[in-house]
């Protein structure tokens, strides 16, 4: 209780700041780092890019930190276990590469360039760029304990069946975001009936109703609802409840910044 006392608060938020470190560990290896963005291109690509109507992806969106690739990778699989069995091609970029294939399997690995540290009891939850399927290939998932382990990790990537793919340069290639540890072990799950809520089972009689209401009058034509398009009752309630990443504040020498300036439009 003492240490949560002593953390600062955002004037924005009930909630007490925390602080997050990538530590480089290299003068002259870097890789951007940002909050992960709203937009996502087949969003953008899609009919009046109605997805975005969807509150809770788009707060999944953005909802960490991203890494980017710091080259254009194009990775090959023949479909066998062997590490050689993947062949990683670099197209494009300066820098130290951290794609490679280390594991086998049809994984592509790449090496995250920071050590991370997190507060007591605080582990990253780290994958893939949320809401982001690319095709031929998976983001495997991983938790790591930041708050104590002192080696780097690793960011990979599975072939979902033979075949090549391409991370652009600047390419979310992983995701990460803390999460307190312990919290999943402290919950107990169960089951009810909705009837034992009363207020609850009210509220979603209430609004199912009103979605039965309304896509009624979509499928009649009646003008005002189609003039209305949609539904906006959950994006109301929640507009108050949308959350962002901060910017990592670069805190490194002078020459560490120098040696990454080829990156600074886009990081830490």
């Amino acid at each position: 209780m003492k240490a949560d006392a002593q953390l600062k608060r955002d004037p924005v938020s009930t909630e007490p700041t925390r602080e997050i470190t990538a530590y480089q560990i290299e003068e002259d290896d870097v890789a951007p780092i940002r909050p992960a963005p709203r937009e996502r291109k087949w969003i953008e690509d899609a009919y009046e890019k109605f997805p975005y109507r969807c509150l809770p992806l788009v707060i999944a969106n953005q909802y960490g930190w991203e890494v980017l690739s710091t080259h254009h990778v194009r990775a090959k699989w023949d479909g066998t276990s062997e590490p050689e069995g993947v062949t990683v091609e670099i197209l494009y970029g300066d820098g130290e590469v951290h794609c490679h294939s280390h594991f086998g399997e049809g994984v592509v690995t790449f090496q995250i360039p920071y050590i991370f540290r997190t507060p007591a009891n605080w582990n990253l939850m780290v994958r893939g760029p949320t809401n982001s399927p690319k095709d031929g290939i998976v983001a495997l998932d991983g938790i790591v304990e930041t708050d104590w382990a002192h080696a780097t990790f690793t960011m990979n990537w599975r072939f979902t069946r033979a075949g090549t793919v391409e991370f652009a340069l600047g390419e979310p290639i992983c995701l990460f975001f803390p999460i307190p540890r312990g919290a999943l072990e402290s919950f107990r799950g169960g089951f009810q009936m909705l009837e034992s809520e009363p207020s609850l089972h009210t509220k979603f009689r209430d609004w199912s109703d009103s979605r039965d209401r309304f896509l009624s009058g979509l499928d009649k034509e009646k003008p005002k609802i189609v003039a209305e398009g949609w539904q906006k009752d959950y994006l109301r309630a929640a507009e108050a409840k949308k959350s962002m990443a901060h910017p990592f504040v670069d805190k490194r020498p002078a020459e560490a910044k120098q040696s990454g300036n080829h990156w600074r439009s886009n990081t830490l």
